[in-house]
């Protein structure tokens, strides 16, 4: 038998609509009965099978149901309609930390969220060790949650999820949160458990993530299955599908995420050409210049800026920082600018994204993230294929 099956399921919400903007204007509306109400069916007709050791993709535009099939899948929520057969322990990486209480300490949400899940005391004790070595968070553990990052909630909530070694994995972006070396970290269990042939339901806007992990895609666009099949082909057509036109230095994607704890903040951004004129396109093969206003609201030791740049493929082209770029920064403190420049850019002609990071020194405090945030073309009259461009000489004897 599949570990799951599901048969004509939807999901249906009531909208509640009134004028008044204040509590007491809304209740006058209700009383008066001028509220109105609207059916709103987040799933509608789903009909699909996840195999045992099977790697199920989820995607489509914000608020095409994704998140809310994997809530019923994980059975936070109940279909309005439908059958719905989940066989086997379910972990889910949904709103991770989501069940934490802020006023108890790291090790005693362990056991409350073990409690929640279902996973009796005797076992969390076995695993305990397992979950803090996993985290990293050492002797922070004992440390109330309110005092955590939300980087360092994040590996908690992901440690205790992953280690009741269940046998459905559901995964809504959480690796599109923490720092680097601890999404690289989790992306290797996430890999342990693919290949011990566990049954894993990806929800995710990097389409890299989406072919390292399943077999099979369904894409979703108002509640509904309008393709499914194979990786390659169905990401193929949905990014063909999605093709945008933004202007540099503006929010653009429909896949940014801004977050952070804003102890200190990215303001502004401007991106310009050799010329220092700013800049929506700039050729292959010439410098780009990252201006990036920022201001701390305290002083703040061994700050770290960082970029990525992705295609429209959601592929990464580039990452650095200047913890790697050894540009060591001692503290800030106020308002402050700091200039990049990616000298002879040797991208091909596309549309690409910026993302932009400010965090700590040892990467479990994030201050502000801004996630495919900016973007620019880039314009050639070199041919080729890929990503970079490679000048090649060719010799025939």
């Amino acid at each position: 038998m599949n570990p799951i099956e599901v048969n004509n399921l939807g999901k249906k919400f009531r909208l509640r609509h009134v004028k008044g903007q204040t509590l007491k204007a809304t209740m006058i509306e209700r009383i008066l009965g001028r509220e109105t109400r609207e059916d709103f069916w987040a799933l509608k007709n789903l009909n699909f099978t996840v195999k045992r050791g099977e790697g199920l993709g989820l995607i489509g535009s914000n608020g095409s149901g994704k998140t809310t099939l994997l809530s019923i899948l994980g059975r936070t929520m109940v279909p309005t309609v439908g059958d719905l057969q989940v066989r086997g322990k379910v972990g889910s990486l949904l709103e991770l930390g989501a069940g934490f209480h802020p006023d108890l300490t790291g090790r005693e949400n362990i056991y409350l969220n073990a409690s929640i899940m279902g996973i009796p005391r005797k076992v969390i004790e076995d695993k305990f060790p397992g979950i803090v070595e996993f985290s990293g968070l050492g002797h922070f553990i004992e440390t109330p949650i309110k005092f955590y990052s939300s980087g360092m909630t994040v590996r908690l909530g992901f440690s205790v999820a992953v280690e009741v070694d269940p046998d459905i994995l559901l995964i809504d972006e959480v690796l599109a949160v923490g720092d680097e070396s601890f999404q690289k970290k989790s992306e290797k269990r996430i890999m342990e458990f693919k290949n011990s042939g566990k049954t894993i339901v990806v929800v995710s806007h990097d389409m890299k993530m989406i072919g390292k992990f399943c077999h099979r895609v369904l894409q979703l666009e108002a509640g509904e299955i309008v393709n499914q099949g194979g990786v390659e082909e169905v990401v193929e057509e949905y990014i063909r599908g999605r093709r945008i036109s933004p202007g540099a230095g503006q929010p653009a994607s429909s896949l940014k995420k801004e977050w952070g704890s804003r102890q200190a903040e990215i303001r502004t951004v401007r991106l310009s050409g050799r010329e220092g004129e700013t800049i929506e396109t700039i050729g292959s093969g010439e410098d780009l210049t990252v201006e990036i206003g920022f201001f701390a609201r305290t002083g703040i030791k061994d700050p770290v800026f960082g970029l990525a740049i992705h295609n429209e493929q959601y592929t990464l082209c580039f990452g650095s920082n200047t913890q790697m770029g050894n540009f060591p920064i001692p503290a800030i403190e106020g308002e402050g600018k700091l200039t990049l420049r990616l000298r002879r850019l040797p991208l091909l002609e596309g549309r690409y994204f910026l993302s932009l990071s400010l965090h700590s020194g040892d990467h479990l405090s994030n201050y502000h993230r801004q996630d495919f945030f900016y973007t620019f073309t880039v314009v050639s009259s070199r041919p080729g294929t890929g990503i970079a461009d490679i000048p090649v000489e060719w010799e025939l004897e």
